[in-house]
């Protein structure tokens, strides 16, 4: 553990309770006292408070319409029609129309504001900086990113700040919270509604602090985040997505606008249209896919999938997998060719040199829950 990076909050963790373990090169909180299973039933019941100081946030500077279009060449995003103070999901793809890395960005009216993945951002940061010369590309290094997510999270930090209430799904604005200037986006990971919340580190403790001080706020660690995201059928990066997975195949489709795509007033430009195009056309020959096993064991990432319990040859495989305890029984998701992507499917998953049926479910396994 000594050398991985400490996050600005380590010491508030340790004095919670966190069990830390190492993650994308930090040392993160997995759980704390309650238990993963409890910090997830409390985040869809009340809110939840993560920790996610170890992604990485990038400004894009510039002549707002010139970065605008130079990142459009990076991904096949709609970067230009987006509205200042508006948020959008984001995909760096590389030339064979593969995933490089996803993303969120917000248009700040004189800048682009970028969260990038932990384990991907020194490598997204230099590929931004080649492939946008004329861009302005700043690693943001002093600031600190929380979460507040679940259907409590807008009262728990409206007693802070009451303007949050009039913040709506993917919206961002500076609000001044405990005396700091807080860049905060109604937005999240988990399928509830909620915020996160860049912070200057030097005010992230008594923000921390203040939030955890709210009645139905706990700390939240890496267990319950990633139960939470897969119950809501979102991609965790290097798993369910990498450079060998498309868009169209993660079923990602809705991150692709129109004008972006052929017929689109800017289709293509991006690396891998060819691929990214023709698969939006002709469908991809396979598909990411919710898996729901019987009975109660989870079936985790890398769990082989077969057609049937006589089938010789692999069809696919399992890409993120964990007991969902909003539901109450095992989730999966993973990649099964497109003909046997419809859900109701049974295929087969071999677990232990056994096989076993597994039922093609439609995602999200929990509905979202963010306000419109």
């Amino acid at each position: 553990m000594s050398d991985l990076i400490s996050l600005p909050l380590n010491d508030l963790h340790v004095e919670l309770g966190a069990k830390m373990v190492p993650f994308a090169g930090y040392s993160m909180p997995v759980q704390y006292a309650a238990g993963v299973m409890k910090e997830h039933l409390h985040t869809r019941a009340a809110a939840g408070l993560f920790d996610v100081s170890h992604m990485g946030q990038v400004l894009l500077k510039g002549d707002p319409r010139a970065v605008a279009l130079a990142f459009e060449t990076l991904m096949p995003v709609d970067v230009l029609g987006l509205p200042e103070g508006r948020q959008r999901y984001g995909l760096l793809t590389n030339d064979q129309g593969g995933i490089r890395d996803d993303l969120m960005f917000a248009n700040r009216g004189d800048h682009l504001y970028v969260v990038v993945n932990a384990a991907c951002k020194a490598d997204d940061i230099a590929h931004m900086r080649a492939g946008m010369p004329g861009v302005e590309v700043v690693e943001v290094t002093d600031r600190a990113l929380l979460a507040l997510q679940g259907p409590g999270a807008e009262a728990a930090l409206a007693a802070l700040n009451p303007a949050v209430t009039e913040m709506r799904f993917m919206d961002v604005r500076d609000v001044d919270l405990c005396g700091a200037t807080c860049w905060v986006s109604r937005s999240g990971y988990t399928g509830e509604d909620g915020f996160e919340i860049s912070v200057p580190e030097e005010a992230a403790e008594d923000l921390a602090r203040a939030l955890l001080a709210q009645e139905g706020v706990l700390p939240i660690g890496l267990g319950a985040r990633d139960s939470l995201r897969l119950e809501a059928g979102l991609c965790l990066y290097g798993h369910d997505i990498d450079m060998q997975t498309t868009p169209v195949e993660a079923a990602l489709n809705w991150a692709i606008q129109k004008v972006r795509r052929t017929g689109g007033d800017r289709a293509g430009g991006f690396p891998g249209a060819d691929r990214i195009l023709r698969e939006l056309a002709e469908g991809p020959a396979r598909k990411r896919v919710g898996l729901a096993p019987q009975g109660r064991a989870p079936m985790r990432e890398g769990v082989a999938l077969f057609a049937d319990d006589a089938a010789t040859d692999q069809i696919g495989t399992i890409t993120s997998g964990a007991f969902g305890p909003t539901v109450q029984a095992p989730v999966s998701m993973g990649y099964v060719p497109i003909d046997m992507a419809t859900p109701g499917t049974i295929i087969s998953a071999e677990l232990r040199g056994k096989r076993a049926p597994v039922t093609v479910a439609t995602l999200p396994f929990t509905p979202a829950n963010f306000k419109r």
